[in-house]
């Protein structure tokens, strides 16, 4: 059992390559086209995400309004008390 990690098995008939790590690129056409296709698909997916958390907010907040309103005191339920 003295095989390393990557050659546990055999199978036959599948060919496998490998490159150095040193050879690879870290962050190859990073500029060129990955920052251009983020904003591609942010621009594609924006106007399917936004508008339901928008609408999320807006209920979040008008629910977080209202329940400050529910627990104030009603000034006109005390008016008679001396």
């Amino acid at each position: 059992m003295g095989r390393h990690f990557g050659d546990l098995a055999k199978i036959r008939h599948v060919i496998t390559y490998s490159i150095s790590p040193f050879e690879q690129r870290a962050f190859p056409n990073y500029f060129s086209k990955g920052i251009p296709n983020v904003w591609r698909r942010f621009k594609t997916s924006v106007f399917k995400v936004a508008p339901p958390m928008v609408l999320m907010y807006l209920t979040y907040t008008w629910g977080n309004h209202v329940h400050e309103q529910t627990k104030r005191k009603n000034p006109a339920d005390y008016e008679n008390d001396h």
